[in-house]
């Protein structure tokens, strides 16, 4: 549901929103080629599901590093992460924000530390957060358990996080599910949700 509103304050108004946590990435750090391999497959489902999403209203929040780069904004970040020499352009390309989308940037391993991401989820009037991205056992995990902490309820589908190591990702998954009680059910059980639960 849209909303008329001449400051340009968030016009959006929904229970649920997805955050795409560390996806405009340009793969060029250590180990970052034992990331990628298995980021671009949940590369596919994350745009499968924000696809979905998107058709019912759902508004999606890109929650990036600033990767050190201070004097960076988020559009020159997407225009450095698809370049043809950033090894992590098929992802990023797979995961383009739209024009209607939302962005914050972090400092830091969490969306909540220091960013206008909870300012933003509470113009939204967001109670629901569907959490996507990289690394699922770094920036995932800090920000999930930052957001299970403001008492968010948390969505971190399986297949559509990844880890450097397959065992990185369950671990942590199985984290959020025991601790944070994430549900963890994998993209296509995502989305369901009842009438009016937008």
């Amino acid at each position: 549901m849209k909303r008329r509103d001449p400051h340009g304050v968030a016009p959006d108004r929904s229970e649920i929103v997805l955050l795409l946590v560390d996806v405009i990435n340009d793969f060029d750090f250590p180990g970052s080629a034992k990331l990628l391999h298995f980021a671009l497959p949940a590369a596919r489902r994350i745009a499968a599901l924000k696809k979905r999403l998107s058709k019912r209203g759902i508004p999606t929040i890109y929650v990036n590093d600033n990767f050190g780069r201070w004097q960076s904004d988020f559009k020159t970040q997407v225009e450095r992460c698809t370049s043809d020499d950033s090894p992590g352009a098929e992802v990023v390309r797979l995961l383009l924000p739209g024009r209607d989308d939302y962005f914050v940037l972090k400092p830091k391993h969490s969306g909540f530390f220091s960013t206008s991401l909870e300012i933003l989820l509470t113009y939204l009037g967001a109670r629901k957060l569907i959490i996507t991205g990289f690394a699922a056992d770094i920036c995932v995990l800090f920000t999930a358990n930052d957001a299970y902490m403001r008492d968010y309820e948390v969505i971190v589908p399986a297949d559509c996080v990844a880890s450097e190591t397959s065992a990185g990702r369950r671990i942590a998954l199985q984290q959020m599910k025991r601790f944070l009680r994430a549900d963890i059910r994998p993209s296509k059980g995502v989305g369901n949700f009842p009438a009016g639960s937008k």
